[in-house]
């Protein structure tokens, strides 16, 4: 998982490999479930996949771009576009499938 203020997040999303967004917040129970989903995923799939953060109290501009309305929010995207999104708690095995299709 990589933290980065040196890039935009239009920067980091620009990538040919997937990018998955984790929008979240501390105080968010569910986002605290999916925290250890994304370690699991992130070793299962290595450099396959970029894995971003995005606190949705310090990143507000990005979040109301994205119109996140509801924690945890993911959205996968590839080469700037976003692919895929869901809301909620999502099982390890469903995002590698979901991945697989974009890389």
């Amino acid at each position: 998982m990589q933290t980065s203020h040196k890039k935009s997040f239009a920067e980091l999303i620009q990538s040919d490999k997937p990018v998955l967004v984790d929008f979240y917040a501390d105080w968010c129970g569910p986002c605290k479930v999916m925290h250890p989903l994304l370690e699991e995923l992130k070793k299962k799939m290595n450099d396959n996949i970029t894995i971003l953060k995005i606190n949705v109290d310090k990143n507000s501009r990005v979040s109301a771009q994205y119109r996140i309305q509801s924690i945890p929010t993911l959205i996968l995207f590839k080469n700037g576009q976003a692919k895929w999104r869901q809301s909620g708690v999502v099982p390890v095995k469903q995002l590698e499938q979901i991945i697989a299709q974009y890389q």
